[in-house]
């Protein structure tokens, strides 16, 4: 009778195992990267009512929310300093356990844009990325970036799950990973010796608009979600709020230490009220993210003519980037203005991006990390003397001059017909002054140094920093702008 009882219970337990309830977004899995010295944000669904408990190996304490009543819960898990040992976490509603392994704590950042961001380390057709062959072959050797890519899709309702999970770099994986986001990761993991996990989150030719909800968008003249969901001619990565929608809303809140982002192309033309709009996009995430101190890092707009080859609507968004970061609180653009190569400024993706990957990371490093003496500050314009055709400049850390020391270009001086032409330029570079003539002006009264659409920018201070493109200025008229916004 007691083998009966036994073989019958066996029998039951085998027909009837224990339901896996718990349900975990595609975001919170196997090989991620948690937020180091945080409380890092997990959620899921199970039945409503349900208690969750979420316990960590590296402290064995667990927390416990209950599931609301569509099934969602959350919990908050302190975390400890970054290491490179593997971790796991365990998730148990009452059902089958979830446990998730190789987690390693780190540092974690938010990657996203157009298609500058989405460029992946093996490059698009027929336009490569530096060195992009041997980063992928020794990417292997960084086992500790890890990458969880969000597939390109779009949707008018708000998603709470996308398709994506954590890859651990390697020569298999890496050739996916954003190039930018890549380097920069690989920039932190080489200084600061600790794991990074990026959220690669970029469609491109998407605006800016397509990453805010519908609720911002509304109160923008011009812009209309309902019309563009009407529209039948529309590209969905010319659709505004689509993106938010379906990429990023399923991963808001995922605990990270700051955003990368680089997009603008797909908004030149709209520099006047792009500053606005960038700012209101990034105080809405920190908003979602609960943190409205987050860091956000962007690069200057890519060279390119942008179908005006006669005109600088690129050079007058640019000016519009450097509006952005000043209104936004801890807000920072990464120049890119030298980073180009002569025959990519009329495809809008440079391969230098090892470069810009670094200088990025330089720039979260000295202002995020406070790592001393990272060189990330670009020399700008500070104000001019004008005797006649001679037009003396100063410049705001400049301190140790400019190089090279001869045949600096890129500058043009205006008089009062308002028509450039290039001048000499020269002086006492040690110094930081630069004295600009032209035979062709005789009295100077306005000034600009690489103000186009696609001029590469060759004056640096002696740390590699470009000076940064400016114009002394406000002719919005000049070489046919106003055709551009009609």
């Amino acid at each position: 009778m007691h083998r009966y009882i036994a073989l019958l219970l066996t029998a039951l337990a085998l027909a009837c195992p224990k339901v896996k309830a718990v349900k975990l977004p595609h975001i919170i899995g196997d090989n991620m990267v948690l937020q180091q010295n945080s409380d890092a944000r997990l959620w899921g669904w199970s039945q409503p009512g349900k208690t969750v408990t979420v316990t960590p190996s590296w402290s064995g304490k667990a927390v416990s929310a209950v599931a609301d009543k569509e099934g969602r819960w959350q919990v908050e898990v302190a975390t400890p300093a970054a290491t490179f040992d593997a971790q796991t976490v365990t998730i148990d509603d009452g059902g089958e356990p979830v446990t998730l392994n190789n987690i390693l704590i780190g540092e974690v950042w938010f990657a996203s844009g157009q298609s500058n961001m989405e460029m992946p380390l093996r490059g698009f057709t027929s336009q490569p990325i530096q060195d992009a062959g041997r980063t992928i072959a020794y990417s292997g050797n960084y086992p500790g970036i890890r990458f969880a890519f969000i597939p390109k899709t779009a949707a008018y309702t708000p998603q709470d799950d996308v398709q994506t999970q954590w890859r651990v770099s390697s020569p298999a994986a890496a050739g996916e990973f954003s190039a930018l986001a890549y380097h920069f990761a690989k920039t932190l993991t080489d200084i600061l010796h600790v794991p990074v996990g990026i959220i690669n989150c970029a469609y491109g030719g998407s605006k800016v608009e397509g990453w805010m909800p519908k609720e911002i968008l509304d109160t923008y003249p011009g812009w209309s979600v309902e019309a563009e969901r009407d529209s039948a001619s529309l590209q969905e990565y010319e659709r505004i709020n689509v993106m938010y929608n379906a990429m990023l809303n399923p991963v808001a809140g995922y605990t990270v230490k700051g955003f990368l982002w680089n997009q603008g192309e797909s908004n030149v033309g709209r520099h006047d009220e792009y500053p606005q709009h960038q700012k209101d996009m990034v105080e809405h995430w920190r908003k979602r993210w609960g943190n409205d101190s987050l860091p956000f890092y962007f690069m200057e707009l890519a060279l390119a003519d942008y179908g005006y080859p006669h005109h600088n609507p690129a050079a007058l968004f640019r000016e519009g980037q450097y509006e952005a970061a000043r209104i936004t609180p801890h807000s920072y653009i990464i120049p890119s203005i030298d980073l180009f190569n002569e025959d990519e400024t009329y495809i809008y993706h440079a391969s230098r991006k090892p470069e810009m990957g670094q200088r990025m990371a330089f720039s979260a490093l000295a202002n995020t990390y406070g790592v001393e003496g990272m060189p990330h500050v670009a020399p700008t314009f500070k104000s001019m003397d004008v005797e006649g055709n001679k037009a003396v400049l100063h410049f705001n850390d400049a301190w140790a001059g400019f190089y090279p020391r001869t045949d600096l270009k890129g500058f043009e001086v205006a008089g009062a017909d308002r028509v450039f032409y290039p001048a000499r330029a020269d002086g006492d570079l040690d110094k930081g002054l630069i004295t600009l003539t032209s035979d062709k002006v005789k009295d100077i009264k306005a000034v600009r140094y690489c103000f186009k659409n696609a001029e590469i920018g060759h004056v640096h201070d002696l740390m590699g920093m470009p000076l940064v493109p400016f114009r002394t200025d406000d002719w919005d008229d000049v070489n046919g702008y106003e055709e551009i916004v009609k």
